[in-house]
């Protein structure tokens, strides 16, 4: 492995002080053959690194079980990703690309929107050549369009189920099944909760055998999830926003877990999330909520004890995430062991089970 791909991120050192970081602290190379293109065989057929401090084990994630302990609880992300992709064109034939973003109402969505011009609101457009639906106006760098009918159904009945941009062929068969986790329910996504895809229904009976419980949250991903950052001074970064759900039955097995002296383990940076954000006043508020929380690193964790994630895009926010979560320097390290044990990375790749920094 050539050290160039180690550079800047994977060998520089912290600062003294968080707040100085900037964007070129989390930045890496990546040899372009390390980025999944499709899924494994099998979903828990992905490898597992284990990041506890400065201890790093390879594993894999079919012996995640082994890694946790009876009296644990993790929490799962159920949101379903919708075919969120319609491609067609404007009133003049010009073609245009749509990627819904969120559900507003039952009629009307928040959309990325691509075209050679941009549509004038009051314009119509014709997608997928089935249905037609109408430009709103604008909403910052999303468009607001309404459909003549209920907007989720008929995204699902002519949409395209929207693969990351980083995996360079368009959505196949076999993506249908393996870009969903195997407990999602609740459509809204227009990215898959991607941690969650190395379970399958062996592996959570597995889990559930060894006293492991198992909740639920919904964070609908928003298309904002692939958008870079683009300040070098973090604190002008503004997150996008997105809606979630913590369940009072969740809610309940959190403290139930804690008084049994259990630990909560988040099932992907979207349950992290939820969470965390949940429990921003100090106490964990159940019901609907948005967030727009940016986690860099002095942040302080509440609920979370232990993550499980995919390895993230450079100067992404999911990045700074894990660096905060796990440590900063042990992230680089992670990922220097990664690129050089031949990982897969990103949507389709393996995974990480990330314990929390300890204060020093």
């Amino acid at each position: 492995m050539h050290k160039a791909c180690w550079q800047p991120f994977l060998a520089m050192h912290s600062p003294a002080n968080p707040m100085s970081l900037t964007l070129a602290d989390f930045d890496y190379a990546l040899p372009a053959e390390l980025i999944a293109q499709t899924p494994l065989p099998q979903r828990s057929a992905s490898r597992l690194l284990v990041v506890d401090g400065g201890r790093r084990t390879d594993s894999a994630f079919v012996d995640l079980p082994q890694w946790l302990r009876a009296g644990d609880l993790l929490v799962m992300n159920d949101s379903r990703v919708l075919h969120a992709r319609l491609l067609g064109h404007k009133e003049s034939g010009g073609q245009v690309e749509i990627l819904v973003e969120r559900l507003l109402d039952q009629s009307t969505v928040l959309a990325q929107l691509r075209a050679s011009k941009p549509p004038q609101p009051g314009s119509r457009l014709r997608l997928e050549d089935a249905l037609d639906v109408e430009v709103l106006g604008r909403d910052g760098e999303f468009y607001r369009l309404r459909f003549a009918g209920e907007a989720a159904e008929l995204i699902e009945r002519h949409g395209r189920l929207p693969l990351p941009p980083y995996i360079e062929r368009a959505a196949e068969a076999p993506d249908e099944e393996r870009y969903q986790t195997v407990y999602a329910r609740e459509k809204g996504s227009v990215a898959a909760p991607t941690a969650g895809l190395h379970f399958d229904s062996d592996l959570l009976g597995n889990l559930r055998r060894k006293g492991i419980d198992i909740a639920y949250v919904t964070l609908h991903v928003g298309a904002g999830t692939f958008q870079p950052v683009r300040v070098s001074d973090l604190a002008q970064h503004r997150m996008h926003t997105e809606g979630y759900v913590l369940p009072q039955v969740t809610a309940e097995a959190i403290a139930a877990t804690r008084a049994r002296g259990g630990r909560v383990v988040a099932v992907g940076t979207t349950s992290l999330r939820v969470l965390e954000s949940a429990a921003l006043s100090g106490d964990l508020k159940v019901g609907a909520g948005e967030t727009a929380l940016f986690v860099t690193p002095g942040f302080v964790f509440r609920v979370v004890d232990l993550l499980i994630t995919n390895f993230h895009l450079p100067k992404s926010t999911l990045l700074m995430l894990v660096s905060a979560f796990a440590g900063l320097d042990e992230i680089r390290a992670a990922y220097r062991h990664a690129i050089a044990a031949r990982y897969r990375f990103f949507s389709y790749g393996d995974a990480m089970l990330l314990h929390r920094s300890r204060p020093q």
